[in-house]
């Protein structure tokens, strides 16, 4: 098996995959890809998500950094929690990246199902595809949980979710850097609700696959509509009824949420919002 550094360098190194490069942020300059995540529709729907609140951020698991850099971006003083050393995809790349783009991250590095923080320390816990890969997922629900002050939210987001247990085999064949590096899983979406709801969260909302910009990206609506009347004329040589069809916002909304009774899909993305109780 690689490293997960050695993974994303041959990933980068395949001409074929210069478009999941890009769309998963591995390119460089650091700093623009950094800029390109901050000003992408999924940063845009999280930053609604935070409206109005400020203080302090934990970015679990926060890889390059591209996290730590938009919370920063907004405001935040962030602290970034990540394991892996390395200058590429890594602690030594986040501090990079906060020197370039002069901005005060402070860097951590350590796993998430033991957080070497107080108990409340910070307003805003963010992991962007971290719940995951933890070896241990209700402790690290805890863990998010117990350094989340009073009245705080914890943002789970982008976390594969499978039907059944029997689909893990078929989404890990799936992956693109999984059988180089061996750090992908995925449960089921019970698993993740049990394990924040005993953590303690007093409300959980869960967004869907097909119903939130974070859930879709590298898709954006308008992107997911024109691929869908793409490959239905394909089918159907009727492009103009699919386009006035689905052209209307209702009737496209409509065609979404019937999609996402039947999207079974191993590895579909789902995001969490968690709120801990003032009280």
């Amino acid at each position: 098996m690689l490293t997960w550094e050695d993974a994303v360098v041959w990933l980068r190194e395949q001409p074929d995959q210069r478009q999941l490069v890009l769309d998963a942020y591995y390119d460089d300059p650091l700093t623009d890809a950094a800029e390109r995540y901050f000003r992408s529709g999924e940063w845009q729907e999280i930053a609604k998500l935070l409206a109005g609140r400020s203080g302090r951020a934990l970015d679990v698991g926060a890889g390059r950094g591209i996290a730590s850099y938009a919370l920063a971006r907004e405001g935040f003083d962030v602290t970034a929690l990540e394991p892996d050393g390395s200058a590429i995809v890594g602690a030594e790349a986040i501090r990079k990246l906060g020197r370039d783009a002069g901005l005060a991250i402070e860097v951590v590095q350590e796993f998430s199902e033991v957080l070497p923080f107080e108990n409340g320390s910070f307003d805003v816990v963010f992991a962007r595809a971290v719940l995951h890969h933890t070896r241990d997922l209700n402790a690290a629900c805890r863990e998010m949980f117990r350094v989340l002050r009073p009245g705080g939210v914890f943002l789970g987001l982008r976390e594969h979710v499978i039907s059944r247990e029997e689909d893990l085999a078929r989404f890990l064949e799936q992956h693109p850097l999984h059988r180089l590096y061996g750090g992908e899983c995925a449960y089921p979406l019970s698993s993740y609700h049990a394990a924040l709801e005993k953590a303690g969260f007093s409300r959980i909302e869960i967004l869907t696959p097909l119903a939130s910009a974070i859930n879709l990206f590298p898709y954006t609506r308008e992107s997911l509509r024109a691929a869908i009347v793409d490959r239905l004329s394909r089918r159907t040589p009727a492009r103009p009824l699919f386009e006035l069809l689905l052209g209307r916002r209702r009737g496209f909304d409509y065609l979404l949420s019937l999609a996402g009774r039947f999207d079974n899909r191993p590895g579909r993305l789902y995001s969490f919002v968690c709120y801990k109780s003032a009280s």
